[in-house]
């Protein structure tokens, strides 16, 4: 084992000395101009040189292996490059310097990368936010970003982060799960599917809750897909995530403050903007503030077919946070009366979860139906109930329907969206 450990030291320096190399040859603007092959080849030559005059003996697939690794760092994020690469890793999770956590499949585990020094650590973290115009130093030491496919960036810096700089990942997908990804994983019905892709050509209102990583932007992705082509829809997200493949999408972001602590533009802004910009469909990546008022007015009035997301782990759970949320816009409403806007602008709650084997799972729909005395009226239509716990952890359960037809069978009806009676009877349990 000691061999190898001596094995990696050298391999660093030798990969130190490329790079040092590679800048004394090429100055930094000119690799930004070369492009990649360029660069590859000049990388090539050096290692070459480097390989036969400093006597480091390398072989053919150890060449590569560091040009490769040099490469990265030049031009993306060094270490962490191959677990970018890697299609089943959701998150990246970075301690520190040293210590490098993935969740692959629903589940946490360690990886052997590591950076070289918490400078190199910090220079990769500042590559991310520059990219997008953000930055991260002792002034502003957390930041929100992007990476350019799309995934989730969160860094924090000392002296927030006792034990060095931390940085976090939430993978998004290069190819987002389809309809038919989320049928193979068995997260829901064909059924439950149908009635779901039924609301949103129907133009209802639906609600998407879950906790955190349970998969609600994926679901959001997907039913946003239902939605036709020839409808103008405007996304607004805090980091833009929906992959949205229709022609006529608008996407909105928000942004954070400048180094002043000036300038930020929240989610309730660009709420009250998009609805000057004549949309056919508005969607708000996650609701968590006091936006929540302007987009439950605004499916009462005329924009119906919208979609979001929010962060509760029932569907009863995700109405009590809608309802604080419309409070932190400060306009003293009675109670009754945002119970009332929820009621009436709200058609459909979808809670999705992540179970503790990792797989995720539509749990519940439930359908709104209006007030009862001072409470919001809900229906279960279909839910998922686990019966126990297989081989390797594995949750073992069943989709259901409660044998409710929804009230808005009619309206789905009127839009031409019929659904087989029989969906909906309840099923016998084993």
């Amino acid at each position: 084992m000691a061999d190898i450990q001596i094995g990696q030291t050298d391999f660093g320096k030798v990969k130190g000395a490329i790079h040092r190399r590679l800048l004394q040859k090429l100055d930094l603007g000119r690799i930004n101009q070369l492009g990649r092959e360029a660069v590859r080849a000049e990388v090539g030559q050096i290692v070459e040189s480097l390989a036969t005059t400093e006597s480091t003996p390398m072989t053919l697939q150890e060449r590569e292996q560091v040009a490769q690794e040099v490469l990265d760092e030049v031009f993306g994020l060094g270490p962490l490059e191959p677990l970018l690469k890697d299609p089943a890793i959701s998150d990246i999770l970075v301690n520190s310097y040293k210590d490098v956590y993935v969740e692959r499949r629903g589940l946490l585990e360690r990886t052997t990368v590591q950076f070289r020094d918490e400078a190199h650590l910090m220079a990769i973290i500042d590559r991310i936010v520059s990219a997008v115009g953000r930055r991260v130093d002792e002034s502003s030491p957390m930041v929100d970003a992007r990476l350019a496919d799309g995934s989730r960036v969160n860094a924090i810096i000392p002296p927030l982060a006792i034990d060095g700089a931390c940085l976090s990942i939430r993978r998004f997908g290069r190819d987002p799960l389809t309809v038919d990804d989320l049928l193979r994983n068995q997260s829901l019905t064909s059924g439950m599917l149908a009635l779901l892709r039924g609301c949103v050509y129907a133009r209802l209102n639906v609600l998407i809750s879950g906790g955190t990583g349970a998969g609600k932007t994926t679901l959001l992705n997907v039913l946003s897909s239902f939605i036709s082509n020839r409808e103008r829809i405007i996304t607004i997200e805090d980091a833009a995530e929906l992959q949205l493949h229709q022609d006529h999408v608008v996407r909105l972001e928000t942004r954070p403050p400048n180094i002043e602590g000036k300038g930020a533009v929240l989610q309730r802004q660009l709420m009250i903007n998009c609805l000057r910009m004549r949309p056919d469909r508005i969607i708000v990546g996650e609701v968590r503030g006091d936006e929540a008022l302007d987009m439950l007015q605004a499916m009462n009035t005329g924009h119906d077919g919208s979609l979001t997301t929010i962060h509760a782990n029932s569907a009863r759970d995700a109405l009590g946070r809608l309802e604080t949320m419309v409070a932190m816009a400060n306009l003293h409403l009675p109670e009754s009366a945002t119970r009332r806007q929820i009621a009436s602008a709200i058609h459909l709650v979808v809670q999705i979860s992540r179970l503790s084997d990792g797989t995720r799972k539509v749990t519940s729909i439930s359908e709104i139906t209006g007030m009862e005395g001072d409470i919001i009226s809900m229906q279960e239509i279909f839910a998922y109930r686990r019966t126990g716990l297989g081989e390797n952890g594995a949750v073992l359960g069943d989709f259901t329907a409660t044998g409710i037809r929804p009230r808005v069978s009619d309206r789905l009806a009127a839009s031409g969206v019929n659904l087989p009676a029989a969906m909906f009877e309840a099923t016998p349990h084993h």
